[in-house]
């Protein structure tokens, strides 16, 4: 293979993966906001609050609280971790809805699988629907909004 041909593959390349990471601006997609969301249970609801995720390596991370109504003694705080990489963030972009996982990790160390499913209304905001798997037998359907902020100058 002569020199110039393979360095117009590797330009080739070099371009095709650029193109792709431009596809997703670098600071437009580091924070989410989630609305806070309320669910029903048997004896009452459960609310859930976050304040924005941030991301870093492909997980998006945030603290979360929820309260349990009216059996306050069920309230629990922890960490919220979901996974999205940087191709399911061009699918949101382009209007596809995304699956995604992640894990609940409580205080006290209890975690709870986390898996959802974004749909979007633009390119920077949509609904989001969230199972919180709280046992075996007990599965939390959250159902919001998520809304990209714009970058901070």
């Amino acid at each position: 293979m002569s020199r110039r041909v393979f360095a117009g593959l590797i330009a080739n390349l070099v371009m095709t993966c650029c193109a792709h990471a431009a596809d997703v601006p670098p600071g437009r997609y580091d924070r989410v906001e989630v609305a806070p969301a309320k669910t029903s249970i048997y004896v009452g609801t459960v609310s859930l609050t976050m304040p924005a995720f941030a991301r870093a390596h492909g997980v998006y991370a945030s603290t979360y609280v929820a309260r349990v109504f009216p059996v306050f003694f069920y309230n629990e705080k922890g960490r919220l971790s979901i996974e999205l990489s940087d191709e399911a963030l061009r699918q949101l972009e382009r209007g596809e809805t995304v699956e995604f996982k992640g894990r609940a990790v409580r205080d006290d160390g209890a975690e709870r699988p986390v898996e959802g499913k974004a749909t979007p209304a633009d390119a920077t905001s949509g609904k989001i629907k969230v199972r919180v798997f709280y046992s075996k037998r007990v599965e939390l359907i959250f159902n919001t909004t998520y809304r990209f902020p714009p970058p901070a100058p």
